[in-house]
């Protein structure tokens, strides 16, 4: 399984992007935890790089919106 974590577009592109990369990281290590091989497993944080939606640097947009774009993505791997 590949784990993408993501953030909004709020605070600065490189604070995100190593943000994302540590929920990602926390995210694998919480499935290891669980028993889960390490094998199976890989993870990357992509910051404000794949929003959702039209809240990038400067747009106004509700929290609703903002939140979003804060999540994770499990995607299964063959």
């Amino acid at each position: 399984m590949h784990i993408e974590s993501h953030t909004d577009s709020r605070g600065e592109d490189a604070y995100n992007l190593a943000l994302s990369d540590k929920r990602a990281a926390a995210t694998m290590a919480w499935f290891i935890d669980k028993g889960i091989a390490k094998e199976r497993l890989s993870a990357k944080g992509y910051g404000e790089e794949q929003l959702v939606n039209e809240c990038s640097n400067g747009v106004k947009c509700t929290e609703k919106e903002h939140l979003l774009n804060r999540r994770s993505m499990f995607i299964r791997s063959n």
